[in-house]
């Protein structure tokens, strides 16, 4: 899939390092506004994450040559955040990322939009994700394609820190 100057595609295995270095590029602007021990263990779940094993697409926007984002989609029922979140009976999409200099130009977009079409065409009534209120961009974004909240989804890893669930329904969000 192409949008604007970015394809849309499946990762490829050699690039698993381009897309770290993405994902850490993306997250970087947490670490000011994180205390640092904080900021120290979000880095290492962002890493355990992106090695994730199992059935895990892995979707990534590249233009010209190089990739500018990428973004996790699991599928159904697997726990995407370890022992601290509940399980899904839809995909979720994990660890949204685009390069700050490729930015407002609709590759996050592209990049959940991609995420939709995958997981209706595997047949699922909803996608999920999970943010944080420091994530205000994604936050606004998400909730322009039609995310609505869903608290009982809800999860804290650590003291003081909520992690929110939301939900498309993709029966009535085309």
């Amino acid at each position: 899939m192409t949008h604007e100057s970015a394809v849309i595609r499946d990762m490829r295995h050699a690039e698993s390092d381009a897309v770290r270095n993405v994902v850490l590029s993306a997250y970087r602007e947490y670490a000011a506004i994180m205390p640092a021990p904080l900021w120290t263990g979000y880095r290492r779940q962002l890493l355990a994450t992106l090695e994730a094993a199992g059935p895990v697409e892995r979707i990534v926007a590249e233009r010209e040559g190089s990739i500018v984002g990428s973004v996790l989609l699991f599928p159904p029922a697997t726990v995407a955040y370890g022992a601290a979140a509940v399980s899904s009976e839809y995909p979720e999409v994990r660890l949204l990322a685009v390069i700050p200099e490729a930015r407002t130009h609709g590759i996050g977009l592209a990049l959940m939009e991609e995420c939709a079409r995958r997981a209706r065409r595997a047949g699922a009534a909803a996608l999920g994700l999970h943010t944080t209120d420091i994530m205000r961009a994604a936050v606004r974004m998400y909730e322009r394609l039609g995310y609505v909240r869903v608290p009982a989804q809800d999860f804290s890893p650590v003291t003081g820190v909520l992690i929110k669930g939301y939900r498309l329904d993709l029966r009535t969000n085309r």
